[in-house]
């Protein structure tokens, strides 16, 4: 971004063009999945014609009334500087509203909420029309039916972009997590031992007289997550959308401490996805974990891959605390004889063991594939998971199967 620079292709707000600008701009924020909707763009206006055109004035104007969440803030960022900076671009970018306008976006390398932003005019000259029925507006324009629709709509039966709507909705899902008694101690009501500093402290208050003794009480924290999802060709659709899903419900900006999760994709082999979990930003977490897994949409070969988890990383399993959720459709091409083996050193080892499986959206499923078997054998529980009413029912499935 040029210091000092004037954004000339905002053009007169005498003409119109600055609130055509604005709002384009704000259009663009929407599909990035930015939240804006009219009462913070008409904010947004009056903060511009307050600052001026300046670019850093204009730029820091805009974010302070558009931007709501701190992961919001780089993509704005992006946008911005991608909208405003050539006006070629721009004019591009705003041509999207046109149906029959040609849009060549800068394909250089931006986050994929600002690419995907950026792009669905291009992507739709590509693709044949949308069928009437089940037509979903992406500016997010949504109607209460669509929005239903979309809630009880399996993840494998999505358009693409519903399929991007959908994940930007299952990052906003809530998952309260169970909590266990941790040994380490913080001042409280209920405690059962005495917090002889603070005591000390309210004592100096009062003259030297203890009048009261405070508490201490052992933290809450939740339980210790162990994550391995199937990256199969069976649960392709499935496994992008859990992941973008549990990174966002379990980061410490939602659960409000910090969760420990060790996170494993596997398929033929097994992919340590615990570093890519530890960026704060989905989108990012997205490409990491794209780039480490090598055998993304292939075979299933799981007991294979509990082995490697066994022999490698035996000490991410915090003892009988460790939540282990397995996310998979049970459609396994190992020999069971491991699988069962490998699937009892889980159990044995770790907490309780809890089978995501999508393939219960069927009425009337059953566990008889030979993979499915063992699992439904040695889990603790079965959850669904394919649509997004599951999604928001997860934490209460969970709390439910940990009772058992």
């Amino acid at each position: 971004m040029a210091q000092g620079a004037t954004i000339s292709q905002l053009g007169d707000a005498r003409t119109g063009k600055l609130a055509d600008n604005l709002s384009g701009f704000g259009r663009t924020l929407r599909r990035a999945g930015v939240r804006v909707d009219a009462a913070r763009m008409a904010l947004a206006q009056q903060a511009v014609m307050l600052v001026g055109l300046q670019r850093e004035d204009f730029c820091a104007a805009l974010e302070a009334v558009l931007v709501s969440r701190e992961q919001d803030r780089l993509v704005f960022r992006e946008l911005f500087d991608a909208y405003f900076k050539n006006p070629n671009v721009a004019q591009k970018l705003l041509a999207q509203m046109l149906p029959s306008a040609e849009s060549k976006a800068d394909p250089a390398k931006r986050r994929p909420r600002v690419s995907e932003a950026l792009a669905p005019v291009r992507a739709a000259r590509n693709v044949p029309p949308p069928r009437e029925e089940g037509k979903v507006d992406f500016d997010a324009a949504m109607t209460a039916s669509d929005l239903q629709r979309l809630r009880q709509a399996d993840f494998n039966q999505l358009s693409a972009s519903e399929y991007l709507l959908v994940e930007r909705l299952a990052r906003e899902v809530p998952l309260p997590l169970p909590h266990y008694a941790a040994r380490r101690t913080r001042p409280g009501a209920r405690g059962h031992r005495p917090h002889w500093p603070g005591a000390m402290h309210l004592a100096a208050r009062s003259g030297g007289e203890v009048l009261r003794v405070p508490l201490l009480q052992r933290r809450q924290q939740p339980l210790p997550l162990l994550v391995l999802v199937d990256v199969s060709g069976s649960m392709e659709r499935y496994a992008r959308l859990l992941l973008a899903f549990l990174h966002a419900a379990t980061a410490p900006r939602n659960t409000g401490a910090s969760v420990r999760r060790d996170v494993f994709a596997f398929g033929t082999g097994l992919t340590d996805l615990t570093p890519a979990f530890r960026l704060a930003d989905t989108d990012a977490m997205l490409q990491v974990a794209s780039r480490a897994i090598n055998d993304f949409a292939g075979g299933t070969r799981m007991g294979d891959s509990l082995a490697q988890l066994r022999q490698h990383h035996a000490r991410r399993l915090v003892g009988r605390r460790t939540l282990v959720l397995l996310i998979s459709d049970g459609l396994d091409t190992g020999e069971p004889e491991v699988l069962a083996q490998e699937l009892g050193w889980l159990r044995r080892h770790g907490g309780r063991l809890l089978w995501l499986n999508p393939l219960l959206r069927f009425e009337g499923y059953a566990p008889t594939a030979r993979g499915a078997s063992e699992l439904h054998r040695q889990a603790h529980g079965m959850v669904a998971v394919h649509n997004l009413g599951r999604l928001q029912d997860l934490a209460a499935s969970l709390a439910a199967a940990l009772r058992q």
